[in-house]
């Protein structure tokens, strides 16, 4: 895991080369209970929308284990938008694609580069470029 990080923090320089590798970490991560809050920390720290959101939708599908054994004392600021955008996706009847509060990372991405907009950054950052060129 450490490894990955580095190449996520020497590509952090090349936004493109950032976001490849930031997709293969998130591929090649096995998410647990013991490893989602330090996941979670480093995300945050090193601005990994898909690895925030890939460990957020783990919180999602295990709330019940993850309140039970995992320290929240240590969670980002910020991450209750971001775990009920996940609870969102995971059990909400309604359609929420069309909702850019509740949409995946890389849809938000997607809508950006149709735009000819930078899809680098949170998804706080995302959506607020979306909202700014409406």
């Amino acid at each position: 895991m450490s490894h990955s990080k580095e190449i996520i923090d020497a590509a952090d320089k090349y936004v493109n080369l950032k976001l490849q590798a930031e997709a293969w970490y998130v591929k090649a991560t096995k998410i647990t209970l013991e490893n989602v809050m330090e996941l979670l920390q480093y995300a945050d720290a090193k601005n990994c929308a898909l690895l925030k959101e890939a460990a957020m939708d783990f919180v999602a599908e295990n709330h019940a284990e993850v309140i039970r054994q995992v320290p929240m004392r240590d969670a980002p600021e910020g991450l209750l938008a971001e775990l009920l955008a996940a609870f969102a996706r995971k059990f909400s009847n309604k359609n929420v694609d069309d909702d850019l509060s509740t949409m995946r990372v890389n849809d938000l991405r997607k809508l950006l580069l149709e735009k000819g907009l930078n899809c680098d950054g949170s998804r706080e950052t995302l959506i607020a470029t979306l909202k700014e060129n409406a």
